[in-house]
Protein backbone atom coordinates (compact mmCIF):
# COMPACT_ATOMS: atom_id res chain seq x y z
CA UNK A 1 0.00 0.00 0.00
CA UNK A 2 1.30 3.35 -1.34
CA UNK A 3 1.48 6.08 1.58
CA UNK A 4 1.70 9.65 1.84
CA UNK A 5 2.01 12.20 4.84
CA UNK A 6 -1.00 14.15 3.71
CA UNK A 7 -4.46 13.36 1.82
CA UNK A 8 -6.52 16.88 1.53
CA UNK A 9 -9.69 15.60 0.25
CA UNK A 10 -11.26 18.70 -2.47
CA UNK A 11 -9.39 20.21 -4.88
CA UNK A 12 -11.24 23.85 -4.23
CA UNK A 13 -9.54 27.19 -3.64
CA UNK A 14 -9.24 25.89 0.38
CA UNK A 15 -7.91 22.43 -0.45
CA UNK A 16 -5.71 23.37 -2.79
CA UNK A 17 -4.09 26.05 -0.62
CA UNK A 18 -4.17 23.88 2.24
CA UNK A 19 -2.25 20.86 0.07
CA UNK A 20 0.66 23.57 -1.38
CA UNK A 21 0.83 24.88 2.13
CA UNK A 22 1.39 21.44 3.99
CA UNK A 23 3.58 20.90 0.98
CA UNK A 24 5.89 23.39 1.28
CA UNK A 25 6.64 22.71 4.55
CA UNK A 26 7.73 19.47 3.68
CA UNK A 27 4.78 16.89 3.98
CA UNK A 28 4.08 14.58 0.85
CA UNK A 29 0.82 15.88 0.18
CA UNK A 30 -1.93 14.88 -2.60
CA UNK A 31 -5.47 16.26 -3.04
CA UNK A 32 -7.99 14.32 -4.35
CA UNK A 33 -10.99 15.39 -5.75
CA UNK A 34 -13.94 13.66 -7.00
CA UNK A 35 -14.52 15.71 -10.31
CA UNK A 36 -12.60 15.40 -13.33
CA UNK A 37 -11.03 19.57 -13.09
CA UNK A 38 -10.24 21.55 -10.25
CA UNK A 39 -12.84 23.71 -8.36
CA UNK A 40 -15.70 22.19 -9.79
CA UNK A 41 -17.60 23.16 -7.18
CA UNK A 42 -18.12 26.35 -4.52
CA UNK A 43 -15.17 27.79 -5.94
CA UNK A 44 -16.14 28.32 -9.51
CA UNK A 45 -19.69 29.88 -8.65
CA UNK A 46 -18.93 32.56 -6.00
CA UNK A 47 -18.39 36.31 -7.19
CA UNK A 48 -14.86 36.52 -7.12
CA UNK A 49 -14.58 39.15 -4.14
CA UNK A 50 -11.39 39.78 -1.83
CA UNK A 51 -13.23 40.49 1.02
CA UNK A 52 -11.85 42.98 3.61
CA UNK A 53 -12.91 41.23 6.73
CA UNK A 54 -15.53 44.19 8.22
CA UNK A 55 -18.51 41.51 8.45
CA UNK A 56 -17.92 39.08 10.89
CA UNK A 57 -18.19 39.57 14.98
CA UNK A 58 -15.04 40.39 16.58
CA UNK A 59 -12.74 37.65 17.58
CA UNK A 60 -14.34 35.17 15.36
CA UNK A 61 -12.57 32.91 13.01
CA UNK A 62 -14.03 34.64 9.89
CA UNK A 63 -13.07 38.02 11.25
CA UNK A 64 -9.39 36.98 11.93
CA UNK A 65 -9.19 34.92 9.01
CA UNK A 66 -10.36 37.30 6.46
CA UNK A 67 -8.20 40.01 7.34
CA UNK A 68 -4.91 37.76 7.35
CA UNK A 69 -6.04 35.77 4.35
CA UNK A 70 -6.98 39.25 2.33
CA UNK A 71 -3.57 40.54 2.65
CA UNK A 72 -1.89 36.62 1.74
CA UNK A 73 -4.28 36.52 -1.16
CA UNK A 74 -3.21 40.17 -2.46
CA UNK A 75 0.64 39.20 -2.13
CA UNK A 76 0.02 36.00 -3.64
CA UNK A 77 -1.44 37.15 -6.61
CA UNK A 78 0.99 39.38 -7.30
CA UNK A 79 4.15 37.10 -7.10
CA UNK A 80 2.40 34.76 -9.16
CA UNK A 81 0.89 37.24 -11.40
CA UNK A 82 -2.89 36.08 -10.34
CA UNK A 83 -5.26 38.85 -11.94
CA UNK A 84 -7.03 41.00 -9.08
CA UNK A 85 -8.03 44.29 -8.58
CA UNK A 86 -7.93 46.62 -5.38
CA UNK A 87 -10.94 48.14 -6.73
CA UNK A 88 -12.45 49.07 -3.23
CA UNK A 89 -16.30 48.55 -2.05
CA UNK A 90 -19.31 51.01 -0.58
CA UNK A 91 -22.13 49.72 1.44
CA UNK A 92 -24.62 51.83 1.29
CA UNK A 93 -27.76 52.59 3.58
CA UNK A 94 -30.89 53.59 1.24
CA UNK A 95 -32.90 54.39 4.43
CA UNK A 96 -32.10 56.48 8.35
CA UNK A 97 -33.28 53.36 9.47
CA UNK A 98 -29.92 51.22 8.55
CA UNK A 99 -27.71 54.48 9.46
CA UNK A 100 -27.41 52.05 13.03
CA UNK A 101 -26.25 48.76 11.07
CA UNK A 102 -23.49 50.90 8.90
CA UNK A 103 -22.17 52.52 12.23
CA UNK A 104 -22.39 48.52 13.80
CA UNK A 105 -20.40 47.41 10.90
CA UNK A 106 -18.11 50.46 10.92
CA UNK A 107 -17.32 49.28 14.79
CA UNK A 108 -16.51 45.62 13.68
CA UNK A 109 -14.35 46.88 11.20
CA UNK A 110 -12.17 49.04 13.82
CA UNK A 111 -12.25 45.88 16.38
CA UNK A 112 -10.66 43.83 13.55
CA UNK A 113 -8.28 46.29 12.26
CA UNK A 114 -10.16 46.95 9.04
CA UNK A 115 -9.79 50.78 7.75
CA UNK A 116 -13.44 51.99 6.19
CA UNK A 117 -14.48 55.68 5.47
CA UNK A 118 -17.98 56.50 6.63
CA UNK A 119 -19.14 58.87 3.99
CA UNK A 120 -22.80 60.70 3.30
CA UNK A 121 -24.95 60.33 0.07
CA UNK A 122 -22.71 63.28 -1.40
CA UNK A 123 -19.21 61.92 -1.26
CA UNK A 124 -20.46 58.57 -2.07
CA UNK A 125 -22.02 59.91 -5.38
CA UNK A 126 -19.34 61.78 -5.90
CA UNK A 127 -17.69 58.44 -5.82
CA UNK A 128 -20.33 56.74 -8.20
CA UNK A 129 -22.90 59.58 -9.86
CA UNK A 130 -25.10 56.64 -10.65
CA UNK A 131 -25.63 55.70 -6.82
CA UNK A 132 -28.56 56.02 -4.32
CA UNK A 133 -28.19 56.33 -0.75
CA UNK A 134 -28.34 57.92 2.10
CA UNK A 135 -25.07 57.04 3.58
CA UNK A 136 -22.29 54.69 2.43
CA UNK A 137 -18.69 53.20 4.16
CA UNK A 138 -16.29 53.06 1.38
CA UNK A 139 -13.73 49.85 2.22
CA UNK A 140 -10.87 50.71 -0.12
CA UNK A 141 -9.38 47.15 1.22
CA UNK A 142 -11.90 44.86 -1.00
CA UNK A 143 -11.34 43.96 -4.57
CA UNK A 144 -11.85 41.17 -7.18
CA UNK A 145 -9.71 38.30 -8.08
CA UNK A 146 -9.82 35.57 -10.86
CA UNK A 147 -10.68 32.46 -8.45
CA UNK A 148 -9.35 30.33 -11.49
CA UNK A 149 -6.42 31.92 -12.08
CA UNK A 150 -5.84 32.04 -8.26
CA UNK A 151 -6.22 27.75 -8.22
CA UNK A 152 -3.75 27.33 -11.02
CA UNK A 153 -1.56 29.07 -9.38
CA UNK A 154 -2.30 27.26 -6.08
CA UNK A 155 -1.92 23.77 -7.66
CA UNK A 156 1.74 25.11 -9.57
CA UNK A 157 2.73 26.10 -5.71
CA UNK A 158 1.38 22.27 -4.69
CA UNK A 159 3.58 20.58 -7.30
CA UNK A 160 6.49 22.40 -7.43
CA UNK A 161 6.70 21.87 -3.60
CA UNK A 162 6.30 18.24 -4.77
CA UNK A 163 2.76 17.32 -4.11
CA UNK A 164 0.30 16.41 -6.66
CA UNK A 165 -3.87 16.21 -7.29
CA UNK A 166 -5.28 13.25 -8.44
CA UNK A 167 -8.82 14.14 -10.67
CA UNK A 168 -11.77 11.68 -11.14
CA UNK A 169 -10.53 10.34 -7.16
CA UNK A 170 -13.58 9.62 -5.08
CA UNK A 171 -12.88 9.19 -1.16
CA UNK A 172 -14.78 6.28 0.22
CA UNK A 173 -14.55 5.14 3.95
CA UNK A 174 -11.16 6.41 5.92
CA UNK A 175 -10.16 4.20 8.60
CA UNK A 176 -8.63 5.78 11.77
CA UNK A 177 -6.98 2.73 12.81
CA UNK A 178 -5.87 4.19 16.74
CA UNK A 179 -9.30 6.10 17.15
CA UNK A 180 -11.00 2.74 16.28
CA UNK A 181 -9.02 0.43 18.33
CA UNK A 182 -7.95 2.72 21.09
CA UNK A 183 -4.59 2.17 20.61
CA UNK A 184 -1.86 4.56 21.67
CA UNK A 185 0.81 6.32 19.52
CA UNK A 186 0.44 7.44 15.65
CA UNK A 187 -0.93 5.06 12.95
CA UNK A 188 -1.83 6.28 9.27
CA UNK A 189 -5.39 6.60 8.15
CA UNK A 190 -6.21 4.06 5.82
CA UNK A 191 -8.25 5.88 2.66
CA UNK A 192 -10.13 4.35 0.32
CA UNK A 193 -9.92 5.88 -2.77
CA UNK A 194 -12.22 4.82 -6.09
CA UNK A 195 -11.17 6.12 -9.45
CA UNK A 196 -13.32 5.19 -13.26
CA UNK A 197 -10.58 2.13 -13.56
CA UNK A 198 -11.77 0.82 -10.05
CA UNK A 199 -9.63 2.62 -7.04
CA UNK A 200 -6.89 1.81 -4.38
CA UNK A 201 -5.90 1.94 -0.92
CA UNK A 202 -3.69 4.69 0.21
CA UNK A 203 -2.32 5.14 3.61
CA UNK A 204 -2.03 8.55 5.05
CA UNK A 205 0.01 10.11 8.28
CA UNK A 206 -2.90 13.09 8.03
CA UNK A 207 -6.43 13.94 6.48
CA UNK A 208 -7.73 17.04 5.86
CA UNK A 209 -11.56 17.01 4.93
CA UNK A 210 -12.01 20.41 2.86
CA UNK A 211 -14.35 19.11 0.49
CA UNK A 212 -17.01 22.04 0.54
CA UNK A 213 -20.85 21.31 0.05
CA UNK A 214 -19.73 17.59 0.53
CA UNK A 215 -17.58 17.97 3.40
CA UNK A 216 -20.01 16.64 6.41
CA UNK A 217 -21.55 13.83 4.01
CA UNK A 218 -17.53 12.79 3.46
CA UNK A 219 -16.77 13.03 7.24
CA UNK A 220 -19.85 10.52 8.35
CA UNK A 221 -17.54 7.98 6.04
CA UNK A 222 -14.46 7.99 8.62
CA UNK A 223 -14.56 5.29 11.13
CA UNK A 224 -13.14 6.64 14.11
CA UNK A 225 -14.20 10.18 14.91
CA UNK A 226 -18.01 9.91 16.90
CA UNK A 227 -20.83 11.15 14.42
CA UNK A 228 -21.19 13.76 17.07
CA UNK A 229 -18.98 15.98 15.92
CA UNK A 230 -20.08 16.28 11.81
CA UNK A 231 -23.12 19.11 11.68
CA UNK A 232 -26.17 18.60 9.72
CA UNK A 233 -25.62 19.90 5.93
CA UNK A 234 -27.81 22.55 4.66
CA UNK A 235 -27.58 24.13 1.24
CA UNK A 236 -28.42 27.85 0.56
CA UNK A 237 -28.68 28.61 -3.50
CA UNK A 238 -27.60 31.86 -4.91
CA UNK A 239 -28.18 33.38 -8.15
CA UNK A 240 -26.20 35.90 -10.52
CA UNK A 241 -27.57 37.94 -13.34
CA UNK A 242 -25.41 39.58 -15.72
CA UNK A 243 -26.23 43.10 -16.60
CA UNK A 244 -26.81 43.90 -20.21
CA UNK A 245 -26.58 47.57 -20.28
CA UNK A 246 -23.35 49.49 -20.16
CA UNK A 247 -21.48 49.26 -16.64
CA UNK A 248 -22.77 52.11 -14.35
CA UNK A 249 -20.19 51.53 -11.07
CA UNK A 250 -16.38 51.29 -10.77
CA UNK A 251 -16.50 49.83 -7.26
CA UNK A 252 -18.70 47.13 -5.92
CA UNK A 253 -21.63 48.14 -4.73
CA UNK A 254 -23.25 46.55 -1.09
CA UNK A 255 -26.10 46.86 0.60
CA UNK A 256 -26.47 46.62 4.42
CA UNK A 257 -26.27 43.01 5.09
CA UNK A 258 -28.95 40.67 6.71
CA UNK A 259 -27.07 38.15 8.53
CA UNK A 260 -24.69 36.00 6.80
CA UNK A 261 -26.21 37.36 3.35
CA UNK A 262 -24.88 40.31 2.49
CA UNK A 263 -27.61 41.11 -0.52
CA UNK A 264 -27.99 41.29 -3.65
CA UNK A 265 -25.12 42.95 -4.98
CA UNK A 266 -22.89 44.65 -7.55
CA UNK A 267 -19.92 42.85 -8.73
CA UNK A 268 -17.43 43.40 -10.95
CA UNK A 269 -15.32 40.50 -13.61
CA UNK A 270 -11.60 42.03 -14.59
CA UNK A 271 -13.38 43.48 -17.48
CA UNK A 272 -15.50 45.59 -15.40
CA UNK A 273 -18.58 44.30 -16.70
CA UNK A 274 -21.07 44.10 -13.81
CA UNK A 275 -23.00 41.20 -12.27
CA UNK A 276 -25.45 40.89 -9.76
CA UNK A 277 -26.24 38.40 -6.99
CA UNK A 278 -26.58 36.64 -5.20
CA UNK A 279 -30.00 35.85 -3.44
CA UNK A 280 -30.55 33.81 -1.23
CA UNK A 281 -32.58 30.66 -1.44
CA UNK A 282 -33.11 27.57 0.96
CA UNK A 283 -32.98 24.01 -0.81
CA UNK A 284 -35.05 21.31 0.24
CA UNK A 285 -32.64 18.73 -0.06
CA UNK A 286 -29.79 16.76 1.94
CA UNK A 287 -27.21 15.73 -0.93
CA UNK A 288 -25.57 18.28 -3.18
CA UNK A 289 -26.10 15.61 -5.84
CA UNK A 290 -29.14 16.73 -6.21
CA UNK A 291 -28.86 20.68 -6.97
CA UNK A 292 -29.65 22.14 -9.53
CA UNK A 293 -28.05 25.19 -10.32
CA UNK A 294 -30.24 26.39 -13.20
CA UNK A 295 -30.92 30.53 -12.68
CA UNK A 296 -34.55 30.81 -13.12
CA UNK A 297 -35.80 33.97 -15.27
CA UNK A 298 -38.21 34.32 -12.89
CA UNK A 299 -36.13 35.51 -10.10
CA UNK A 300 -34.91 38.64 -11.75
CA UNK A 301 -38.11 40.74 -10.68
CA UNK A 302 -36.69 39.77 -7.14
CA UNK A 303 -32.90 41.44 -8.37
CA UNK A 304 -34.80 44.57 -10.28
CA UNK A 305 -36.39 45.54 -7.37
CA UNK A 306 -33.40 45.19 -5.21
CA UNK A 307 -31.35 46.62 -7.56
CA UNK A 308 -33.69 49.84 -7.99
CA UNK A 309 -33.10 50.76 -4.33
CA UNK A 310 -29.35 51.82 -4.89
CA UNK A 311 -29.70 52.17 -8.53
CA UNK A 312 -33.04 53.32 -9.48
CA UNK A 313 -32.08 53.95 -13.12
CA UNK A 314 -31.82 50.39 -13.85
CA UNK A 315 -33.06 49.48 -17.38
CA UNK A 316 -36.00 47.08 -17.94
CA UNK A 317 -35.24 44.02 -18.87
CA UNK A 318 -31.27 44.63 -18.67
CA UNK A 319 -31.04 41.45 -16.62
CA UNK A 320 -29.60 37.89 -18.10
CA UNK A 321 -29.49 34.95 -16.35
CA UNK A 322 -25.42 34.16 -15.72
CA UNK A 323 -24.94 31.60 -13.54
CA UNK A 324 -25.48 30.17 -9.33
CA UNK A 325 -23.73 29.16 -6.65
CA UNK A 326 -24.22 26.89 -3.58
CA UNK A 327 -23.13 28.09 0.07
CA UNK A 328 -21.83 24.38 2.53
CA UNK A 329 -24.51 25.86 5.28
CA UNK A 330 -24.39 23.90 8.56
CA UNK A 331 -26.67 25.93 10.24
CA UNK A 332 -31.10 25.36 9.58
CA UNK A 333 -33.22 28.35 8.46
CA UNK A 334 -34.43 30.54 10.98
CA UNK A 335 -31.12 30.17 13.12
CA UNK A 336 -28.14 32.41 13.59
CA UNK A 337 -25.21 31.73 11.31
CA UNK A 338 -22.02 30.16 12.88
CA UNK A 339 -18.41 30.58 12.42
CA UNK A 340 -16.03 28.33 10.20
CA UNK A 341 -15.81 25.12 11.22
CA UNK A 342 -11.81 24.23 11.67
CA UNK A 343 -12.71 20.87 13.75
CA UNK A 344 -8.93 19.82 14.71
CA UNK A 345 -7.85 16.69 17.14
CA UNK A 346 -8.71 18.72 20.22
CA UNK A 347 -12.18 18.92 18.85
CA UNK A 348 -12.94 15.29 18.03
CA UNK A 349 -10.02 13.58 19.90
CA UNK A 350 -8.61 11.97 16.47
CA UNK A 351 -5.21 12.79 15.81
CA UNK A 352 -3.90 13.88 12.60
CA UNK A 353 -7.58 14.27 11.02
CA UNK A 354 -9.16 17.70 10.43
CA UNK A 355 -12.37 18.61 9.02
CA UNK A 356 -13.50 22.15 7.49
CA UNK A 357 -17.00 22.84 7.70
CA UNK A 358 -19.31 25.58 6.69
CA UNK A 359 -16.55 27.74 4.81
CA UNK A 360 -18.80 30.04 2.91
CA UNK A 361 -17.82 33.19 2.24
CA UNK A 362 -15.32 34.66 3.34
CA UNK A 363 -14.28 31.19 2.33
CA UNK A 364 -12.23 32.26 -0.86
CA UNK A 365 -10.65 35.57 0.64
CA UNK A 366 -9.60 33.30 3.96
CA UNK A 367 -8.24 30.48 2.02
CA UNK A 368 -4.48 31.12 2.21
CA UNK A 369 -5.48 31.89 6.25
CA UNK A 370 -7.22 28.81 6.02
CA UNK A 371 -4.42 26.92 5.52
CA UNK A 372 -1.50 28.60 7.71
CA UNK A 373 -4.29 27.26 10.41
CA UNK A 374 -4.85 24.06 9.37
CA UNK A 375 -0.71 23.40 9.16
CA UNK A 376 -0.62 24.53 12.69
CA UNK A 377 -3.44 22.10 13.93
CA UNK A 378 -1.43 19.77 12.18
CA UNK A 379 2.23 20.26 13.45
Amino acid sequence: MDRVDALVIGAGVVGLAVGAELARHGRETVVVEAEAAIGQGVSSRNSEVIHAGLYYAAGSAKARLCVRGKELLYAFCAEHGVPHRRCGKLIVATGAEQHAALATLAERAAAAGVRVEPMTAAEAQALEPQLQCTAALHSPSSGIVDSHALMLALQGELERAGGAVALRSRVGTVTFPAAVSGASGPEPAIVQVHTPEGGYELAAGCVVNAAGLHAPLVARRFAGPAAAHVPPAHFAKGSYFALTAPPPFKRLIYPVPVDAWLGVHVTLDLAGQVRFGPDHEWLDIDDPARIDYTVQMARAAGFEDAIRRYWPALPSDALAPAYSGVRPKIHAPGTPAPDFRIDGPAVHGVAGLVNLFGVESPGLTSSLALAEEVRRLLD
